[in-house]
């Protein structure tokens, strides 16, 4: 593929998916990273796209009241962890002067509404953006500079009831100006690496509140921003038939890969004796997420090697992601946003031990550095990632970015696996594998409590983890591949049991059971199963199945309210009709709760997905077919369908149809 061909790609993709994640072209990306050769001649003239992140602080102002964003390592402030994305042009003259301008969004955290002040509003910040110029001077292949120009960026309040819930975010947008230095260094091949303060000075407006019975509230943002960030340098013509030769030279001790995914959901009206507080409202309803995410990797020794994935994520699932067990997104998150927030959603790192014998060959690709390992190994992993990273594997069903989107079908539903609202942990897991099989098992933290964003190996004084071991089985049948997974898996966190709550209830029905059971919680073990199988029946076709169940006696901690889960389908690759990289998929799932679980939910319980203050239980059912188009390889549209009966369990409500197109692109 040619550079113009690539810039043209990613131009495309960024007008369909509203913005490019580290953009840059797919055959760039395929190369590794490299290290820069001595007394190489650098020139920084060229056009560039990429990617930030940081962490910041400042003040919206006195009296603000000022809601702070989570700091991951850093305190909480203003910002807390910030990044976004970055496009400019520099041009050096032969005095070695560079020019350029550049524009830039920022990000920040997601809010720390745990410890946010109990006040009638909070105060706090979407997003800044800026248009700047940049002067700096070329020492070869590193550049200080100072930059300047114009800031703009928009606030919002959180007006709170008397129990401090939001009952309306009003917001204002503000306009200024940024100034900062920085220095850019050339890494290898086209990438660069840039270190940044940008102080921000944005217009003071007094947002009026005089509806909720309060006097304006005037909010005066002055930032400080401090950002590392990555480049990729497209040179002066990104457009000319004629591929640019890479910069510097390459090595295969770094990986850099991006992705940016959006999905459209919808369904039309559909049947509903009644609705409670999580009920899918049966009127109808189209809501839209958009994730943007980079793998950055390293290889830090034999062996030894660093993950670091920041991402952005925007929008909301279908009624706030609530209604479903099966819930219908894979990108929805529980902590869904108006505009986008910045999370370093994984940093691990990641040893292996290799055990000698014959050797294998790792592609490069997100999060895998380049190289050779041999096949019988231990590996040992460590930090914050996902779950579903490391165990429940399927290549069929495993990816709402690209294959099935419905939580019950990527993965094995009952088990509820410790993560916070977007979907993580942190823990560690060690593995040994073998050619024909191998074993893993995992420690991780669990949520404080029922759908919290805290991680935590303590509660009520006590130890609390979740711990998961997977065995995996490779074989053929009739020279074709397959795989079996079977996992065990047991999470000790603070949760109610159900037939508690409902005994205490019985005895008093005028109390709230919701209320009975959040007074109960304590230290409570789940422990559960799943097994999980994929078979190749022909070149291009597969098919797939999970079982999963768990002991249904206390509350689900972080997946969703489902206890017994059966799944399943096929997955075809277009071969068969000239267009061997799209992908067709039709599956099912089936999905049940225990006997104490839906006497909670009929009792008026709510559970983390759903509720709807009555239950005429009837199991879950959902089926799903999507097609997957590539048009390239830097973006595949998909078209999904999803028929869901009883919904939430719910014989009084739905059936839903539900409608979605998805846009991911990667590199």
């Amino acid at each position: 593929m040619t550079c113009a061909r690539l810039f043209r790609v990613h131009i495309a993709a960024g007008a369909a998916l509203g913005a490019a994640a580290f953009g840059a072209s797919a055959n760039a990306a395929d190369l590794a990273v490299k290290s820069p050769v001595a007394n190489t001649v650098y020139n920084w003239t060229g056009f560039y796209v990429g990617g930030h992140f940081g962490y910041g602080d400042g003040s919206l102002g006195p009296g603000t009241n000022l809601l702070p964003a989570q700091g991951v390592f850093f305190p909480r402030s203003t910002t807390g962890a910030l990044g976004g994305f970055q496009a400019g042009y520099n041009h050096q003259f032969s005095n070695r002067v560079v020019l350029g301008v550049e524009a830039d969004a920022t990000f920040p955290d997601a809010l720390d509404l745990v410890r946010r002040p109990t006040t009638s509003f909070n105060t706090s910040l979407d997003y800044v953006g800026t248009v700047r110029g940049r002067i700096g001077y070329a020492f070869g292949s590193w550049m200080p500079y100072v930059t300047g120009g114009f800031a703009w960026g928009h606030s919002a309040v959180r007006v709170n009831d008397a129990a401090g819930n939001a009952i309306s975010e009003p917001g204002l947008y503000h306009t200024g100006w940024t100034a900062g230095a920085g220095a850019e260094f050339a890494l290898s091949g086209n990438w660069t690496a840039k270190l940044e303060y940008d102080y921000v000075d944005l217009s003071r407006r007094t947002l009026d509140l005089a509806d909720f019975g309060m006097p304006g509230v005037p909010i005066d943002p002055r930032l400080h921003l401090l950002k590392f960030g990555l480049n990729y340098q497209f040179g002066d013509s990104p457009w000319s038939a004629t591929p640019t030769q890479t910069r510097l030279p390459e090595s295969s001790d770094w990986s850099v890969h991006g992705q940016t995914t959006f999905i459209a959901q919808g369904y039309p009206a559909f049947r509903a004796a009644y609705s409670g507080t999580n009920s899918l409202p049966p009127g109808g309803q189209i809501q839209q997420t958009w994730t943007t995410t980079a793998f950055l990797g390293v290889r830090l020794w034999e062996g030894g090697e660093f993950y670091f994935n920041p991402e952005t994520a925007q929008g909301f699932g279908l009624n706030g992601t609530l209604g479903l067990a099966g819930f219908s997104n894979g990108e929805a998150q529980k902590a869904g946003a108006e505009y986008p927030k910045i999370r370093p959603q994984r940093y691990y790192f990641k040893q292996t031990f290799g055990l000698g014998g014959e050797q294998e060959d790792v592609e490069e690709g997100p999060n895998q550095v380049a190289g050779k390992r041999d096949i019988d190994r231990v590996t040992l992993v460590v930090g914050r990632f996902a779950v579903g990273d490391f165990f429940d594997g399927n290549s069929y069903a495993k990816d709402p970015r690209a294959d099935f989107m419905n939580w019950a079908m990527w993965s094995s539903a009952a088990y509820d696996f410790p993560a916070d609202l977007p979907g993580y942990t942190r823990g560690g897991l060690v593995e040994l594998n073998r050619k024909d099989w191998a074993i893993r098992a995992g420690l991780f933290q669990v949520p404080d409590a029922p759908n919290s964003d805290v991680l935590t190996f303590s509660t009520n004084g006590g130890m609390t983890a979740g711990g998961v071991v997977e065995f995996e089985d490779r074989y053929e049948i009739f020279a074709q591949p397959g795989k079996l997974r079977v996992g065990v898996f047991g999470n000790r966190g603070n949760t109610g049991n159900y037939s508690q709550a409902l005994a205490i209830e019985a005895t008093d029905p005028l109390q709230d059971i919701n209320t009975v059971m959040a007074g109960i919680r304590k230290d409570n073990l789940k422990y559960g199963f799943y097994i999980n199988a994929e078979q190749q029946v022909a070149k291009d076709v597969g098919v797939f199945g999970r079982l999963s169940w768990n002991d249904g006696r206390s509350e689900i901690l972080s997946f969703t309210d489902i206890d017994r889960s059966l799944s399943g389908g096929v997955s075809i690759k277009g071969s068969f009709w000239g267009r061997p990289n799209d992908t067709i998929g039709v599956g099912g799932a089936i999905n049940g709760l225990s006997a104490s679980h839906r006497d909670f939910l009929a009792a008026g319980g709510l559970g983390l997905l759903i509720g709807d203050g009555a239950l005429n239980y009837r199991n879950e059912g959902i089926f799903e077919s999507y097609y997957a188009y590539q048009v390239n390889k830097s973006l595949t549209l998909t078209a999904d369908y999803q028929f869901i009966a009883n919904p939430a369990y719910n014989g009084d409500r739905g059936p839903v149809h539900i409608f979605s197109g998805r846009a991911h692109g990667e590199f």
